[in-house]
């Protein structure tokens, strides 16, 4: 499994509705667990986005396919950012480092 974050922006249609939002919320994680994706957090944040995800998915298509199925809804405008824990990160360092 690979973690990503997901972030959302509401779109004007979301932004109608805002007091839906925990509702629609749920609703996506319903999905994204259907697909086989373990969501860790949920935050609903200040700044550029407006929701992040936190989760693993079993590949780089799933996590694409739930972008786009939460976009598709037309309340948030989704994408999926892979991230890398410390051990990760540590096995692509080593191969930089194997390159000098």
């Amino acid at each position: 499994m690979e973690t990503y974050v997901f972030t959302l922006t509401w779109t004007e249609q979301g932004l109608q509705d805002t007091r839906g939002s925990i509702v629609r919320t749920n609703e996506a994680v319903d999905t994204m667990e259907r697909l086989g994706v373990k969501i860790f957090e949920t935050y609903w944040t200040i700044g550029p986005f407006d929701i992040l995800l936190v989760a693993e998915c079993p590949d780089q298509a799933t996590a694409q396919a739930v972008s786009l199925k939460l976009s598709r809804r037309g309340n948030v405008r989704a994408a999926a950012m892979r991230a890398l824990d410390r051990g990760e990160m540590q096995q692509i360092l080593d191969k930089v480092e194997s390159l000098d």
